[in-house]
């Protein structure tokens, strides 16, 4: 008898297979003496769309809201339905005698896992493979420490109230307002809420007003200070600056020296919401191209644990696969690594907490050795931050010397502060705010003469809009989705147009403002959201009430679209053009996408659509080296760079032979037919021949 193991995809797939020793591949699946491994391709089965529920639903009316089946069915992706078919023929077979998940190790795996089962009516055991690392080690100690499956029911229940809760609400919502203002607008139970956050900052920038301040800096025998009256360094009054200008200019008395010690600890592993923010800091990485990058480094290179996590710590039970870990990234990081094995360095107590770990423990490289040549740019980029950051762990904390300088002159207070390095800790290997300033040492009592009086205009300035790293912030204060989707949930709002990107700040679109005047308060409202987070993780927790969330979802999806229903608010296309649709009529709406603008029609009912752009090709200006137009004359194909004013014709580049043009020429110049050989030893055999 064998064992069925379901992996999510078919790269984790090989991997398990070939730690498991299974060699036969197969069309779906790989077999071997004791097990069979298949894969999902991402999800094989999902919730029934309405129209699977009534044919009528496929016309958008607002007189079927809200579409609230009694109980929510599932139905198999057409897309991916013969991967479908694969898995559930082998969960038919008479010799598999039980299941083992081995999807990701989280909530949404356990969704995947779980509906495939249920779709194929899944009647005999299963046990739940939870691994934090990719590795051949983990996946076999994985596999002797199966788990019960049952252990995870909660974690599935809650999984499921999260996708029917999106379901009803996303849906609901969004049909309700698409067809009261025919327009397709996109609501959701977490996106409405972000968007709400986005739009509260620009509208905090439109209300800001500048006002002009000054400050003042004395110049003093080596070294400088700053006027402070009170907390207040800045002076609102350009006559009263002045003023104390001239005041300043004097005998100044040192009145107090103050040396502080401090210690800087160092900074806890990542979490997935961390490290997105610091990438988006430092190389302006968007939240999704990290768990992207993130996710190849755990699944294909295996050089890291698992990445959809929301904890910083890690279980006492890691604490003796410290040395191997440290081990695996001395090949890489000489200098920072070997004095830590020499002597045997050990992790802080703080950063060692099994109360703090839920599902799974902090992003921190695996016992795999790496080879830093054998990764792509942003690979390296990525692993170098989560690789430096657990190095850290095991140095010393940053020691420094802080000195703050109190002067009196005339009555006015003037400020100067100096630091000093002591010890650089962990910071020799996270090297950042490491600048000195130190200061003469000046004794209490002390009179020094004031040189020059510095005095500078400036104006106050408007708070900044959301970096996703910022956003990302306010979303995990909040509670606003989990690691796993925020980087969707913000991709999301950029692909139905509710917000933009610019310079990696994001910026509310006119149709994202408008759009949050539509919708009903408690959607917008981060706390609504955040509440049922909370019951969402209590139920995975087994704490909470998965038919009474469910119900209440419900009660709110019928009151929301009520509230849209009875809504008196109106709202104006901002990107509709002069031009008519030579279909229907109606005006077209001009969209960006990510293959240049694009002109749609206003009309639900019609498709028409045509590009405002010219298309861009993969051909390269041979002066700029910038993508060239692609265009249609009368003499056929052509590239243009309006820029340089170069043009070329389509032909003047070499045409590639297609894969099974160059089978044609292979089998008609070979005697036998091998295909085994090349194209280029076929030819030269065929001219030896003629000659």
């Amino acid at each position: 008898m064998k064992s069925l193991v379901l992996a999510e995809k078919p790269s984790v797939a090989r991997d398990l297979a070939r730690v498991l020793g299974c060699t036969q591949s197969k069309k779906g699946y790989i077999e071997g003496p004791n097990y069979v491994v298949t894969w999902a391709l991402g999800h094989l089965v999902e919730l029934q769309t309405p129209e699977d529920y009534d044919n009528q639903y496929k016309t958008w009316r607002m007189e079927d809201l809200p579409i609230m089946p009694e109980k929510m069915k599932l139905k198999v992706i057409k897309k991916t339905s013969p991967q479908f078919r694969t898995v559930s023929q082998l969960a038919k077979r008479s010799d598999i005698k039980e299941l083992v998940i081995a999807t990701d190790a989280g909530r949404e795996g356990e969704l995947v896992a779980r509906w495939i089962m249920e779709k194929v009516r899944w009647n005999k055991p299963f046990k739940r493979l939870w691994i934090s690392s990719q590795t051949d080690k983990a996946i076999k100690q994985g596999f002797q420490q199966l788990k019960p499956g049952k252990e995870f029911d909660r974690l599935y229940e809650s999984a499921v109230c999260r996708s029917e809760a999106d379901w009803l609400i996303g849906l609901n919502v969004t049909r309700a307002l698409t067809t009261k203002y025919e327009e397709p607008l996109s609501a959701g139970r977490v996106q409405t809420p972000t968007l709400a956050m986005i739009i509260e900052k620009e509208k905090q920038i439109q209300a800001f007003k500048p006002q002009p301040y000054w400050t003042l800096t004395a110049v003093l025998p080596g070294f400088e200070a700053k006027w402070q009256g009170g907390q207040e360094k800045r002076i609102f009054n350009e006559e009263k600056a002045k003023e104390l200008r001239k005041k300043l200019m004097g005998q100044a008395v040192v009145k107090h020296v103050k040396k502080k010690v401090m210690k800087e600890s160092q900074p806890l592993p990542y979490d997935l919401n961390e490290l997105q923010r610091d990438a988006n800091k430092r190389f302006g990485f968007s939240a999704k191209k990290t768990l992207n990058v993130l996710q190849k480094l755990y699944e294909q290179h295996k050089l890291v644990t698992y990445p959809r996590t929301d904890s910083r710590y890690l279980t006492t039970d890691m604490v003796g696969t410290m040395k191997e870990r440290l081990e695996a990234v001395s090949g890489a990081y000489k200098e920072e690594v070997r004095p830590l094995i020499a002597k045997n360095a050990q992790l802080p107590k703080r950063v060692v907490n099994n109360e703090k770990v839920s599902d799974h423990h902090a992003i921190i490289v695996t016992d795999q050795p790496v080879f830093l040549q054998d990764l792509s740019s942003d690979e390296r980029k990525l692993y170098d931050l989560i690789a430096k950051r657990f190095i850290a762990l095991f140095y010393p904390a940053y020691e420094f010397e802080v000195v703050k300088v109190e002067l009196e002159v005339n009555g006015e207070q003037l400020v100067a502060q100096g630091k000093r390095v002591i010890k650089l800790g962990f910071k020799q290997v996270i090297s950042s705010d490491l600048e000195e300033s130190t200061l003469p040492n000046l004794q209490e009592g002390a009179t020094l003469s004031i040189k020059a009086v510095e005095m500078k205009h400036a104006l106050t300035e408007p708070p900044l809009r959301h970096s996703e790293a910022d956003l990302l912030g306010q979303m995990e204060k909040h509670n606003l989705g989990t690691p796993a989707t925020r980087a969707d949930i913000i991709e999301k709002l950029l692909q139905n147009e509710s917000i933009d990107r610019q310079n990696n700040r994001l910026h509310p679109t006119p149709k994202g403002k408008q759009l949050i005047s539509l919708v009903a308060d408690e959607l917008k409202s981060p706390d609504l959201t955040a509440k049922w987070e909370r019951e969402l993780e209590a139920i995975a927790k087994g704490k909470g009430n998965a038919k009474e969330f469910l119900a209440n979802i419900r009660k709110q999806t019928a009151k929301l679209v009520q509230q849209v229903k009875t809504s008196e608010e109106t709202y104006k296309p901002h990107n509709l053009t002069g031009s008519k649709c030579p279909e229907c009529g109606s005006f077209l709406k001009e969209k960006k996408t990510k293959q240049g603008r694009v002109l749609v029609c206003s009309s639900l009912e019609c498709s028409y659509r045509r590009a405002k752009d010219p298309k861009l090709s993969n051909r390269r200006c041979p002066q700029c080296h910038k993508k060239m137009e692609i265009h249609e004359g009368k003499a056929g194909k052509y590239f243009q760079c309006r820029q340089c004013q170069v043009v070329e014709k389509a032909e003047d580049k070499k045409k590639k032979m297609t894969k099974r043009e160059e089978r044609k020429l292979l089998n008609k110049y070979s005697d036998d037919g091998d295909f085994g050989s090349s194209l280029g030893d076929a030819l030269k055999q065929a001219l030896k021949k003629k000659e």
